[in-house]
């Protein structure tokens, strides 16, 4: 089946199985490597996307769900080469990663909670974020959740 989409403001046509999760599509052939593979099973979030605004697990979203939306992945969460997502500010300063690896999920779930809710208590973040980290560094999330609120608000609107 041919499939259409965008994939962080680029045009695509795949050639794809209807059924093939969207994390395969993003991965092997769009060839965006920062999107992961962490259960499979739509569990653990290491593979959390944006489609058309909404945050969605890619290991079991059907390509053919996806036909015609808008993806954004971690590679398309900032605004530029220098202009960094206040997530990716946030995460950068408060040194949230320990191995890493559910780390471009958990920021997708934070930019996403930040869109739909611009000033979360910790209990907001705590009910919103369901994705996982087996190095424990749900404590410095919190924290760059909170900072990057901050930055949120105090970014000038257009």
């Amino acid at each position: 089946m041919k499939i259409a989409l965008t994939i962080n403001a680029v045009a695509y046509t795949f050639d794809a199985d209807p059924d093939m999760p969207l994390l395969w599509l993003i991965r092997d052939e769009a060839k965006l490597k920062g999107t992961k593979f962490g259960c499979g099973m739509a569990l653990c979030g290491a593979c959390s996307v944006h489609v058309d605004g909404d945050l969605i697990r890619s290991c079991s979203y059907p390509v053919q769900l996806a036909q015609g939306k808008t993806i954004t992945t971690i590679e398309g969460l900032s605004t530029g080469p220098t202009h960094l997502h206040p997530i990716q500010q946030a995460w950068r300063e408060v040194q949230v990663p320990q191995c890493g690896y559910c780390q471009s999920g958990f920021m997708m779930a934070a930019a996403h909670l930040l869109e739909v809710n611009k000033h979360p208590t910790e209990d907001d973040i705590k009910n919103s974020i369901t994705n996982i980290c087996r190095c424990g560094t749900h404590p410095r999330i919190l924290k760059a959740i909170l900072l990057a609120a901050k930055y949120k608000k105090d970014e000038p609107t257009q």
